[in-house]
């Protein structure tokens, strides 16, 4: 499936600027990394990714759909299926609610088979059997054979565009392509499309959809090789043989009449404002209909973004990092056309100021470490991604919480955007200034919303109000935190102390007697009966006591002092990843556990770093490791739970280095065991961050010790500004603590 051949990475920094490197260094140095990475991981079991067509960030994911609707379907595509329905222009990355799916072609020839099984599509639908034996993916690129009529599909992207390629039979006299514009499943459900044939070449049109994101406008531009010979509208169940056409349910089919390769192409781009925006965004494509060049481009972007990071490894750490890589570049993405203008969430057409517009924020999940890897490898988009959050507010009145599509889906809680901009403010990637910042992060923790205004009158979300009450007081400390720290450093003490008091509020939900975070009612008596175990009452955002209760990751030496102490708050960790789950009552959304433990879902991702806190950093090496070894994989089903926009891979990124952002806004990490051999960190000031291990292997998942530049490393901690001034970071392993 992956290319074998090799080649030298243009983008690397020349080796006079580096110390010579090892023998293991200098053949990595060769590696093309898109030889490892396969957009197939997470398509099967949890991590719902799809294995399609974009660039980094790119507006377009251009990916099949086998056209089923249902909980593994979330991305349109899942590996254990063998149909195909059509290959539509957006996607979301490992979510846990599908949506999207605009925009879907699919190439024919009559006559066409239609699925009738039950519990398959609706009956109609029309599709192809595939086989995964022939079908690859890579960065960029997707290739499939729809067997049912021997026709080969081949897909790539620009950056605001898809295109395909269709290859039919020998002696085919007349090929089919048909765009579905009322394709729809899971939330997503058509309310308006229209379709209009411009020329013999080209067409345009809109779908206006519901869903996740209420109000979906996704506009499109296609232009095709070949003439249209000859066309038929279905709409709303009427044939039209004009050349437009309106209604929920809508598609086109068009004949081509084939000659020479039988190849047909088709590019296609869209837009949340206009045709005329998709066009223009269409003929800004510097590879307008042609293919070999826009794939050439599109693997050359991946090119570039991976070899941000130049890792020596084994085989399969090379596929699992840069297969992580390749995910944490995908959101957030492109939403802004050509010319600056999208649409904004009050559903009017807004125009960029100095940066691009970007949508997919999926802030609950990926303030945790996508965000802070983003600060890392990424400092321009970082820049112009925290723009874009607060053009959300100046508009919307209020930081975005879960936004996509121009819309605020409110999906999940918190007001996680704080400390994502706090963090990029303090680490100067921003060009915000800090009292507009300060007004904006305020709105957000003072309004009388989601919980908020018992928050502010108690100290804490009482459980009568509503669900994850736990969870909601836990992750607004935290927020409150992120705003101590800003008002701290922009010199507002008043507001440093009020936000630094609130980040306490943590303390409220503890229960010194079963040693867990609990649910309180308005006279603060906690909710009886209770078990730690059990999932229900939802008093905990998809999790229970055990994965909530150490969610104070700005703390921790605070919550283990509550706790009562370092061995105290050792004994109860131990006893997490040592007591088993009950599968009776196991939700869908658990996965990838250790005892009670989750990997699959974010809330414990900084868990397993405590121990350091704790002095007992052996135990944050072993059990880092065993997630890596355990609960990541090159196979479809290597992620252990919904990608989450990049999350999931973002945690893999940096352990695999050797550190993680317990604390995102703290402006440090801790140390972990790092998995790799070496690592090379190009960063955009021209500097390198080397990452060198000594005596590593799998069995020696323990630091014996850890040098800086040179120098022992004291404590556990590694700060932000350590890694920007370049350098080498040494880790010494061994197989006994």
């Amino acid at each position: 499936m992956k290319r074998i051949a090799t080649l030298l990475l243009v983008t690397l920094l020349s080796a006079c600027n580096t110390p010579s490197p090892s023998t293991n260094q200098a053949a990595s140095d060769k590696l093309d990394p898109l030889d490892f990475v396969d957009p197939f991981i997470g398509t099967d079991g949890k991590g719902k990714t799809y294995p399609g067509a974009t660039v980094p960030h790119g507006m377009v994911q251009l990916s099949p759909d086998n056209g089923r609707t249902g909980w593994d379907w979330i991305a349109g595509y899942f590996y254990p299926d063998n149909i195909i329905a059509g290959f539509s222009h957006t996607h979301l990355s490992g979510t846990g609610a599908g949506d999207l799916y605009d925009i879907s072609f699919m190439p024919l020839t009559r006559p066409f088979k239609k699925l009738k099984t039950e519990g398959g599509p609706a009956d109609g639908t029309i599709i192809s059997h595939f086989s995964h034996e022939q079908e690859q993916a890579s960065p960029g690129y997707y290739q499939v054979l729809l067997q049912d009529y021997d026709i080969n599909v081949e897909l790539s992207a620009g950056v605001r565009s898809g295109i395909q390629r269709y290859q039919y039979p020998e002696n085919t006299k007349q090929g089919v392509i048909r765009l579905d514009l009322a394709y729809s499943r899971n939330w997503d459900k058509t309310l308006a499309t229209h379709v209009e044939i411009f020329d013999h070449y080209s067409i345009g049109g809109y779908r206006r959809s519901t869903g996740w994101a209420k109000d979906q406008r996704v506009y499109f531009y296609t232009r095709f090789s070949r003439p249209i010979a000859q066309h038929l509208i279905q709409a709303n169940g009427r044939t039209l043989r004009q050349p437009k056409g309106f209604g929920e349910d809508l598609s086109l089919e068009m004949d081509f009449e084939l000659s020479g390769d039988n190849s047909i192409l088709v590019h296609t781009a869209i837009s949340s404002v206009s045709i005329e925006n998709a066009k223009a965004n269409l003929e800004a494509e510097v590879h307008l209909l042609d293919f070999e060049r826009t794939k050439l481009a599109a693997e050359q972007a991946w090119r570039d973004e991976l070899s941000k990071v130049v890792v020596d490894a084994t085989p399969d750490n090379l596929k699992q990092f840069y297969t992580a890589m390749y995910h944490a570049s995908l959101a957030p993405r492109l939403f802004s056309d050509l010319d600056g203008s999208y649409k904004g969430p009050d559903g009017r057409i807004q125009q960029t100021g100095k940066y691009p517009r970007y949508e997919f924020f999926s802030l609950w999940d990926t303030f945790r470490a996508l965000h802070p890897w983003k600060t890392i490898i990424d400092q321009r988009r970082t820049r112009e991604m925290m723009d874009s959050m607060m053009a959300h507010y100046q508009v919307a009145g209020r930081l975005p919480v879960w936004i996509f599509q121009g819309n605020e889906t409110d999906m999940m809680m918190g007001y996680h955007s704080v400390p994502v901009l706090v963090d990029a403010y303090l680490k100067g990637l921003t060009d915000i200034d800090g009292e507009t910042l300060l007004s904006a992060v305020l709105q957000s923790a003072e309004q009388d919303e989601f919980g908020l205004q018992s928050y502010q009158k108690l100290g804490y979300v009482p459980y009568p109000e509503r669900k994850w009450n736990v969870a909601l007081t836990l992750e607004y400390a935290f927020d409150d935190w992120a705003i101590a720290r800003l008002a701290k450093a922009l010199g507002k003490e008043d507001i440093y102390q009020r936000f630094a008091k609130r980040a306490q509020n943590y303390r409220h939900h503890f229960d010194p007697q079963s040693g867990f975070m609990r649910a309180l009612d308005e006279q603060k008596q906690f909710r009886e009966p209770f078990d730690p175990n059990a999932y229900h009452p939802e008093d905990y955002c998809e999790a229970n006591a055990w994965q909530y209760s150490f969610f104070v990751p700005h703390d921790v030496e605070g919550m283990v002092e509550m706790m009562g102490g370092p061995q105290k708050v050792s004994a109860k960790l131990d006893q997490m990843f040592n007591t088993v789950q009950d599968l009776e009552t196991f939700p869908e959304w658990i996965s990838g556990y250790i005892g009670q433990y989750v990997h699959g879902n974010e809330p414990s991702h900084h868990v397993p770093y405590l121990y350091q806190y704790l002095g007992e950093g052996q135990k944050t090496q072993k059990l880092v490791r065993q997630i890596m070894d355990e609960l990541y994989s090159t196979a479809p089903d290597g992620l252990a739970g919904n990608e989450d926009a990049g999350q999931m891979s973002a945690w893999y990124l940096f352990s695999a280095l050797g550190f993680y952002p317990v604390d995102p806004v703290s402006g440090e990490y801790v140390l972990g065991s790092p998995e790799v051999q070496s690592a090379d960190i190009h960063l955009e000031n021209g500097k390198v961050f080397k990452i060198r291990t000594e005596n590593q292997g799998p069995q020696q998942v323990y630091v014996k010790s850890v040098t800086l530049n040179g120098k022992a490393l004291t404590g556990f901690r590694l700060r932000h500004s350590d890694i920007m001034a370049g350098g080498e970071l040494v880790f010494s392993m061994s197989e006994k603590p």
